[in-house]
């Protein structure tokens, strides 16, 4: 299916939350990133030929860096880097007069950072497209990138069953959970309360829900969250910039370690998933994240894809593009 004018309303817009697209524009970007991926690379080097994108990363960085920069590359543009010395959201400068003037110099922006609201500032000052890389609220690309994956391995999204275990109050928990019942796959988090999620986001992520009839639960119970799922899923226990809760957050989180017994009280197919780096035997048993049902691999490949297929559908108005 060509993109239509519905598509092309992306162009221009950025992308800071998965909630800044809706449950069809999600629908389009994964649509043509499953293009992107199965197109000859000849034939995609035209789609942003001239194009800059500028990256801005306060935090370290290997798949987001790497699949970006390796992106624009291959749809025939350029990609640029700074990193934390050179740019501090907020610090060095304002964030507006910063955006101000990269929007000068690039066709889009990706920035990796610390603080949210820092982020919305620079986005709404920018006149380009401004892509969130990583945020300490938010992590829409690995979530695409997530869907991406089990769209690939289930031939569909709505009517599964996905369970987060572990810290389910980090960013990529509440970007997976949010692009997952958008798309209709129903979540259950298992977590101790002292890592879950805050009544108002259960809440939020319940009204995202039940227009696709996808529900979320939060159990305290490992076992309760995994039974009979379809995908499972788990991150590092501590983020960048907490490393000082490091020793709390093994104690508290030890019980949801992602071990083989946990996998079997999940449906005989289901997936295991990990946006990586994963620390292993500690979150994750090595003979889980390197046994057949898992899939990290296959989601450090989609942060290309999706990756790419943003870049496309925000930078130019789609046409004569598949996006289904």
């Amino acid at each position: 299916m060509l993109a239509t004018v519905a598509d092309a309303a992306l162009r221009g817009r950025s992308v800071l939350t998965v909630v800044d697209l809706s449950p069809s524009e999600i629908g389009t970007v994964l649509g043509l990133a499953g293009h992107l991926k199965s197109a000859r690379a000849a034939d995609q080097l035209p789609l942003l030929r001239g194009k800059t994108l500028g990256m801005l990363f306060e935090k370290p960085s290997l798949r987001t860096r790497v699949s970006f920069e390796v992106g624009m590359t291959q749809l025939g543009g350029h990609a640029l880097i700074a990193h934390g010395s050179d740019f501090m959201v907020g610090s060095r400068e304002s964030p507006e007069d910063a955006a101000r003037v990269l929007s000068r110099y690039v066709d889009a922006i990706v920035v990796r950072t610390h603080a949210h609201e820092p982020l919305r500032r620079f986005a709404t000052a920018a006149t380009v497209p401004v892509i969130n890389g990583l945020s300490a609220a938010a992590h829409p690309c690995q979530a695409l990138a997530d869907l991406l994956t089990i769209k690939d391995r289930f031939d569909t999204l709505a009517g599964l069953r996905l369970a987060y275990v572990g810290d389910s109050r980090n960013n990529v928990a509440a970007s997976l959970a949010e692009a997952a019942l958008m798309s209709g796959i129903s979540v259950t988090f298992g977590c101790p309360p002292t890592h879950r999620p805050s009544e108002a986001f259960l809440t939020h992520l319940q009204q995202l829900g039940k227009p696709h009839g996808a529900t979320v639960r939060a159990f305290t119970s490992a076992i309760r969250a995994v039974r009979d799922v379809d995908v499972v899923y788990t991150d590092i226990w501590t983020s960048m910039g907490e490393e000082h809760l490091a020793e709390r957050n093994a104690a508290a989180l030890l019980p949801y370690r992602v071990t083989a017994e946990l996998m079997a009280t999940a449906a005989r197919h289901a997936l295991f998933m990990h946006c990586l780096p994963a620390h292993r035997e500690q979150e994750v048993a090595s003979e889980v994240i390197d046994g057949p049902q898992s899939v990290v691999f296959d989601q450090a490949e989609n942060r290309l894809h999706v990756q790419k297929a943003l870049l496309v559908a925000l930078l130019t108005d789609l046409r004569g593009i598949p996006t289904q």
